[in-house]
C-alpha cells in the first residue's frame, strides 16, 4: 500500500513511537480515538512556558504575566482559525469536551438565563442520537431530570448509520436543541450534519456538535457547517490532556448564564450581587489551564504544518487497508459501515466467541498492539448491536500499513489461541 504521504518523517516528531516494550517489542499504537501521542513540538512549547514563561493570566503586572496572557490568549487566536469561528471571543476553553457539553446543557433551564431558546420544561424535547459518547448522554439526562424536559433519540442502522428516516417527526416545533457527533467513536460513522440541521432550522431548534473524533482529523468549519455550537478536545489532537473548547456563536455566549463562578468571570462583585465579563471570559472561571491551552496552540499548528486534507486522506488510505485486511479474519465482525463512504478512521470489531477483553490482552502482551476494548463510553449504542463490547482499532497521521499488519497478525494468533 502507497498513500503518498511521509508517514516516516511525521513518527519521528512522536518519541512515545520510537518506544521498544519489554521483550523487545516495537509499540503499535492503535488507540488514538481515545488520545493521541503528542510531538516533540507541543512537548517543547509547554517545557519552555513552564520554564521561561509561566505566570498566571490577566492578573499579573509584570513580564511574566503579559508574556503568559500573550501565549494564552494567542492560543485562542489559533483555535479560532481552525475551525473557522467568525470571532475569537467565540472560542471557550474548558477542560475536556465533557465539560463543553455540560456547559451548554446547564444553560438550558437555569433560572439565571430568561433567553427564550434557553427556557425549557416540561412539553420540551431534546434530541441525541443512539451512538453518542456517555459525554454527549447523560449531561441532556440530568437536564431531563431538573427540568421535566423530553429526551429523544435518533436510532441506528444495523450498517451504523444514523437513521434519519423519521427525521422530520423527531425533531418538531417542541425540539429546543439537537445534539449529536460529527463522527462516532466506535463506528466511526460521519454523521450528516446537514440534513440535521437544515430540519432544526426549520423548527427554531439549535444544534450542537461533538467534534472530538472530527476536528483532529479533517478540516472542520463550524461557519460552513451551520451549527450553533461545537465541542472538541485537546488530547485527541496531538495536544495535551486538560484542555478542551467550546465555540459557540456570540449571541448565544451572550445570552447563556455563567456555568461556573469565581475570579476573571466576573465585572464586578458586591457582597449581595455580581455582574459578568463577557464571553468568552463569563465562562473561564478561576485560574485556566494555561500552558494546556498553549499546548493546544502548538498542536493546531503542527497539524495546519502537516495539512488536515493530508491527514484525511492518509487515515482514509489506512482505513481502507484495515478494512480489506480484517475480511480475512474468521469469525471477525465489523460494527459499523464496512465501506468508506462518509467513513473516519475508527474501525471496531468483535471476534466471535472470545471477548474484547482477551484480544486486547493478547495483542498488547505478545505484539505491541495498543488497542481499546470494552463499550468505549457508548454502551446504549453496543446495547443496540447486542454486544456488551468490542475491539477498537483507530488510525491518526503517524500509523502506517506495516502496523495494520501486525494487528491482523495479531489477531490471527488469538483464533489460534482460542481454538
Amino acid at each position: 500500500m502507497e498513500t503518498g504521504f511521509d508517514v516516516e518523517r511525521i513518527r519521528k516528531d512522536f518519541p512515545a513511537l520510537s518506544r521498544e516494550l519489554p521483550g523487545g517489542r516495537p509499540l503499535v499504537y492503535l488507540d488514538s480515538a481515545n488520545s493521541s501521542q503528542k510531538p516533540t513540538q507541543v512537548i517543547e512549547t509547554m517545557r519552555e512556558h513552564f520554564t521561561t514563561h509561566y505566570a498566571n493570566v490577566g492578573r499579573a503586572m509584570h513580564v511574566l504575566g503579559a508574556e503568559s496572557t500573550e501565549a494564552y490568549e494567542g492560543a485562542r487566536d489559533k483555535v479560532a482559525a481552525f475551525v473557522g469561528a467568525p470571532s475569537r471571543d467565540e472560542i471557550v476553553f474548558t477542560k475536556n469536551a465533557s465539560e463543553a457539553l455540560n456547559l451548554v446543557a446547564y444553560a438550558f433551564g437555569n433560572p439565571a438565563g430568561d433567553d427564550p431558546r434557553f427556557r425549557i420544561g416540561p412539553g420540551d424535547e431534546v434530541v441525541i442520537s443512539e451512538m453518542e459518547h456517555h459525554s454527549n448522554i447523560v449531561p441532556w439526562q440530568l437536564l431531563a431530570q431538573r427540568t421535566g424536559v423530553t429526551l429523544r433519540w435518533f436510532s441506528v442502522t444495523d450498517e451504523g448509520r444514523l437513521d434519519l428516516s423519521n427525521l422530520d417527526e423527531l425533531v418538531t416545533e417542541r425540539t429546543k436543541i439537537v445534539s449529536i457527533a460529527h463522527q462516532s467513536n466506535v463506528l466511526g460513522t460521519v454523521n450528516p450534519v446537514d440534513r440535521v440541521v437544515a430540519r432544526a432550522r426549520e423548527v427554531g431548534a439549535l444544534t450542537m456538535l461533538d467534534a472530538s473524533q472530527s476536528v483532529p482529523h479533517r478540516p472542520v468549519d463550524v461557519t460552513e457547517l451551520g451549527v450553533d455550537f461545537l465541542a472538541f478536545t485537546g488530547h485527541k489532537a496531538v495536544g495535551p490532556s486538560g484542555i478542551g473548547v467550546l465555540w459557540a456563536r456570540g449571541e448565544l455566549l451572550e445570552a447563556m448564564p455563567p456555568f461556573l463562578g469565581g475570579g476573571e468571570m466576573i465585572e464586578a462583585v458586591w457582597m449581595d450581587h455580581s455582574t459578568y465579563a463577557p464571553a468568552p471570559h463569563k465562562f473561564e472561571a478561576g485560574t485556566p489551564p494555561i500552558v494546556e491551552a498553549i499546548g493546544l496552540g502548538a498542536a493546531l499548528d503542527y497539524l495546519s504544518a502537516v495539512g488536515l486534507d493530508a491527514v484525511a486522506q492518509h487515515e482514509r488510505e489506512l482505513t481502507g487497508y484495515a478494512l480489506e485486511a480484517l475480511r480475512e479474519i474468521e469469525g471477525l465482525r465489523v460494527i459499523g459501515p464496512e465501506n468508506l463512504d462518509e467513513r473516519g478512521g475508527v474501525v471496531s470489531f468483535t471476534l466471535e466467541g472470545i471477548h474484547p477483553h482477551d484480544v486486547g490482552q493478547i495483542l498488547d502482551d505478545n505484539f505491541g498492539v495498543a488497542v481499546r476494548v470494552g463499550h468505549h463510553c457508548a454502551r446504549p449504542l453496543h446495547l443496540r448491536f447486542g454486544i456488551p463490547a468490542t475491539t477498537r482499532a483507530s488510525f491518526y497521521l503517524y500509523n502506517t500499513p506495516a502496523e495494520i499488519d501486525a494487528l491482523v497478525r495479531g489477531l490471527h494468533h488469538v483464533r489460534k489461541v482460542f481454538a
